[in-house]
Order: C-alpha cells, then sequence, then structure tokens
C-alpha cells in the first residue's frame, strides 16, 4: 500500500470525544504557569536584581521567541518519531523549564529557564499534531475549536489563581510549584493511545496532495494566522494602562474583568460559531477582522465604562469568529499533510505575529500613548479585511500543492 493510499484510511474508531477532551484539559492544566505568571515580572525581576524590573519587557517575549524557532522542527520530529512521544517531551519540557525557573537565584539564570521554556515547551502545536494524526475534517476544526478554548480559560483563569497564592508564595516560587501541572498532564497523557499507528507511516511528506484542493492555501493560512495575532495580542500588553487613562481609580480586579471579556466571549460561544462558520470558513474569516477592526478602533475613543465593556464585547466577537475560522481552515489544510510539520509551522507564525505585536506595542504605546497599540491592530485587521476580500480560491482551479 502507498503512502498516500495509507495517510487516506480512516481514523481510529477508538479515538473519541473522550480523547479530545483530555487532551486540552492536560493542555490548560500546564498552561497555568505559562500564561500566569509573566503578567508578574514586574514583581520576580526585583527580587532577582532587577530592581526596577527594566528586563520585563524583553524577558515577557523571550519564551515566545524562542518557541517559534523550535515548533517546526519539534512538528517535524513528532511526523517522524510519534505525535504522544513529542507531545509527552513538550510537557516534561515545560516542567523542567518550571523547576530551573522557580529555583533560579540570578538574572541569568532566570532568563534561561525562559529560552529552555520556548525551547523545550510547545504543548499547544503539540497538542494540535496530535489531534490532527487522529482526526479530520469538522471533527478535527472542533477539537482545535476547544483547544483553543483551554487557551482562553487559562489566560482568563491563571492570572487570578496566582494572584490570590502571592500571598503565601511569591509568583518567583510558584514556578516551581505549578511545574506540578505539566507532570500531571504527561501523566495522563501517557494513557492516551499513539493517534497514528494504525493508520499511516511514521512520516509523510507535507508536500503530498489530498484529492480536493483546500478552502485557502498553507501560505494564506499562515499569512492569516500571523496578521490575526498581531492584530489581537497588540492590544495585550497596555490595555490596563490604557484603562487607567479612561477611568482613573479603576480598581485592579475591574481592569481584570475588562481584559477577560473577549475571551469569555469566546468561551460562551465558540461551539455555535462553529456550527455557523464551518461550512464558509472565508465569510468567518472576513467578518472576525473586521469586528476586531470595529472592536479596537473603539477603544480608541471609549471613554466611559460602558463604553469600554462594548467595544470588548464587540472585540470578542471578532476574537472567536477569528480563531474558530482559523481552526476551520487549518483542519481544512491539514488533509493530506502530515500533521506535525504543519500545525509545527503554523505556531511559527502565530508566535512571530505576537513578537511582532509586542515589540510594535511597545514602541507605539512609548512614541504615542497607550492607545496607540489598539489604533495600530485596528488598522492591521481592517487591511486584513480587504486583502481576505481578494483570497483566491484554491478550488476554482488546480492548486499548487507544492506551497
Amino acid at each position: 500500500m502507498s503512502a498516500e493510499a495509507a495517510w487516506r484510511l480512516p481514523r481510529r474508531s477508538s479515538f473519541g470525544r473522550g480523547h479530545v477532551h483530555a487532551v486540552a484539559a492536560c493542555y490548560f492544566v500546564a498552561s497555568f504557569a505559562a500564561l500566569g505568571l509573566p503578567p508578574y515580572l514586574t514583581e520576580i525581576l526585583p527580587e532577582l536584581g532587577d530592581r526596577s524590573a527594566r528586563w520585563a519587557g524583553v524577558l515577557y517575549v523571550v519564551p515566545t521567541v524562542f518557541g517559534a524557532l523550535g515548533a517546526p522542527l519539534w512538528g517535524r520530529l513528532a511526523d517522524r518519531y510519534g505525535r504522544k512521544r513529542l507531545l509527552l517531551r513538550a510537557q516534561l519540557g515545560l516542567a523542567v523549564a518550571f523547576l530551573l525557573a522557580g529555583w533560579a537565584d540570578s538574572l541569568a539564570t532566570f532568563t534561561v529557564a525562559l529560552i529552555l521554556q520556548g525551547i523545550l515547551g510547545g504543548t499547544f502545536a503539540a497538542s494540535n499534531g496530535y489531534l490532527g494524526a487522529a482526526l479530520e475534517g469538522p471533527a478535527l476544526s472542533k477539537a482545535l475549536t476547544l483547544m483553543q478554548g483551554s487557551a482562553r480559560a487559562a489566560l482568563v483563569v491563571a492570572p487570578i489563581v496566582v494572584g490570590a497564592l502571592s500571598g503565601w508564595l511569591s509568583p518567583h516560587r510558584q514556578y516551581a510549584l505549578l511545574a506540578v501541572l505539566p507532570l500531571t498532564a504527561a501523566l495522563l497523557l501517557a494513557a492516551l493511545p499513539e493517534p497514528s499507528e494504525e493508520q499511516a507511516p511514521e512520516s509523510i511528506p507535507e508536500t503530498t496532495a489530498p484529492s480536493a484542493a483546500p478552502v485557502v492555501s498553507l501560505r494564506t493560512l499562515y499569512a492569516l494566522e500571523f496578521a490575526f495575532v498581531f492584530s489581537t495580542v497588540i492590544s495585550f500588553p497596555y490595555l490596563i494602562s490604557l484603562v487607567e487613562d479612561r477611568l482613573p481609580c479603576t480598581s485592579a480586579t475591574l481592569s481584570g474583568v475588562l481584559f477577560a471579556l473577549p475571551h469569555l466571549v469566546y468561551l460562551v460561544s465558540a461551539l455555535a460559531v462553529h456550527s455557523a462558520v464551518r461550512d464558509r470558513p472565508r465569510t468567518g474569516i472576513v467578518l472576525g477582522f473586521a469586528f476586531i477592526a470595529l472592536g479596537l478602533a473603539g477603544h480608541g475613543v471609549a471613554g466611559s465604562l460602558t463604553a469600554l465593556i462594548a467595544v470588548r464585547l464587540v472585540l470578542g466577537v471578532g476574537l472567536t469568529f477569528g480563531l474558530v475560522s482559523l481552526s476551520v481552515l487549518a483542519a481544512d489544510c491539514a488533509k493530506g499533510r502530515a500533521p506535525g510539520g504543519m500545525f509545527g509551522a503554523l505556531e511559527f507564525f502565530s508566535k512571530a505575529g505576537a513578537v511582532a505585536a509586542g515589540l510594535a506595542a511597545a514602541v507605539g504605546s512609548a512614541r504615542f500613548g497607550p492607545a496607540a497599540p489598539v489604533l495600530t491592530g485596528s488598522g492591521a485587521a481592517a487591511l486584513t479585511v480587504l486583502a481576505s476580500l481578494f483570497l483566491p480560491n484554491p478550488r476554482s482551479h488546480r492548486a499548487r500543492w507544492s506551497r
């Protein structure tokens, strides 16, 4: 049997909803330290000798940069040596990095730990590659939507839990404590099956052509991923400053709620949106960027609590349509491709977008004030809407699968 024919065999019937939920739960658990502790770098660094925390901005993006560099390699290794094996590696790598960060007694050691977190981690790409080897089509896009839900939930819950624990244990030492979470996730994942062992050979070239062209080309998917992450993440770092500028004396709790609102919109509506856009993801991605552009532009003029809540909800609608549509497009592009390599490359462009957004936010905020990042993100989203309207449809002609 040829490699191409083997790849088109049905997926494992034994891989069901419970397995998908287990992978998503393990990602949520392992993400706690990675997403919950970076906002507290300004408290951690003075303990390590950086009294003014002037390196906080740089260290915030260090795991992202090195995660982007490592993701494609780990994805290709997963296709060659097994997706489950490389997913376990990612969880154990996070545990090692967190332990080192928690026991670091100097800024240099702490920086090395964050570098290792980026290089050895990559649990999101590894989880998606694992799911991509077991599922396809709507089942895969729904699983990817659930994975994004895990990321949103961790982004909302983790900083709150870390803040609550800070009265008993400093955020710095919490790195070591929270290392138990990826270790626990690894133990749970060890009980799951290797999804590719019955239906595919060890490695399938990424250039293998599926039976039908995807809705968008792989290059277009990567470009949309970069643009989406850039236009949304750019608003994250200085949102609290913007809220304080517009609403002086706002409590930290209220600022946190405003930060969380778009992610809460995703959590309550993602599955319904998936049902709406799974057959028309191009329309969904245009709507996503349009709502993002509108919501971020509204941040530039919102001057009351009611207005800020409204624009945060609009941004949440855009976030939901965008993330879900990208999941559908990614599942479509994954047909006939080695999933580890594809999702590793997709993670590279995602993290590259986040790094570019962080740098643009820092430069814009320093020069033009806290409203600059949201207006920059709005402009980027608006330009992407215009570009998306003229995207070529690979299904209207013979696609070039070598791309």
